[in-house]
């Protein structure tokens, strides 16, 4: 497979990701008397990841996360050489999600995209207001667990065409035990876009929610590793 249709697949992933998940809290989750919830919510993004990984994973391995890209070649299972530009498609991609929903939602008399837009945040921005610590531990520690299972997975010792449905419900079980926290991240390309279009606080605190995946993702790459040695 190219190069390009690799990044085109991961893009188009990403998109998707930011769309359906991000799109699920800001139209859905609190929509008069049938709001989905932090469930529904939680749902949409595992369900995102699950539907892409049968799409696309046998063109890009659907990562749709710097975070997967960074901890898989960490874990020795991605080339450097790609690293990079998948890094790139995925931002790309979240950007363009975020784009979409804007549209969408900006549609509706009154919308504010200041309010959150779903964005992630600690402080005073976390949902239950927890703090900047919190927000660190627990973004790493859930990327950690996601890129755990991500690597365990998609090992060649284990059971081959699940892989998608572990990974899928991996996330939708990180956004029931995180929303309250950050609003879920384990993703930075996820919370770039939205952060770019609310404009304010979120991109102040962006920071954290790349440091803090990036960090749990290459502490799991190196974990797993040891798991595969003789």
């Amino acid at each position: 497979m190219t190069l390009s249709k690799k990044l085109g697949a991961e893009f188009i992933g990403t998109f998707w990701l930011v769309l359906g998940g991000c799109g699920s809290a800001v139209l859905a989750a609190a929509f008069p008397e049938l709001g989905i919830g932090f469930l529904g919510v939680a749902f949409a993004f595992g369900l995102t990841v699950l539907t892409m990984a049968y799409a696309i994973g046998h063109i890009s391995g659907c990562h749709l996360n710097p975070a997967v890209s960074i901890g898989l070649w960490s874990g020795g299972r991605f080339s450097t050489s790609e690293l990079g530009p998948y890094i790139i498609a995925q931002v790309a991609g979240g950007i363009a999600g975020a784009a979409v929903l804007y549209v969408i939602a900006t549609g509706q008399a009154g919308f504010d995209v200041t309010a959150g837009f779903a964005s992630n945040g600690y402080a005073e921005h976390s949902p239950g207001g927890f703090s900047l610590t919190a927000a660190l531990v627990t973004e790493i520690v859930m990327t950690f667990m996601f890129l755990i299972i991500i690597l365990g997975a998609t090992d060649k010792r284990a059971p081959q065409g699940f892989a998608p449905i572990a990974i899928g419900f991996a996330l939708t079980l990180i956004h029931l035990i995180s929303i309250p926290v950050t609003n879920t991240s384990v993703n930075p390309a996820r919370s770039t876009g939205v952060a770019l279009f609310q404009g304010d606080w979120a991109v102040s605190q962006l920071w954290l929610f790349w440091l803090a995946p990036i960090v749990g993702a290459i502490l799991a790459g190196i974990v797993y590793k040891w798991f595969e040695t003789e």
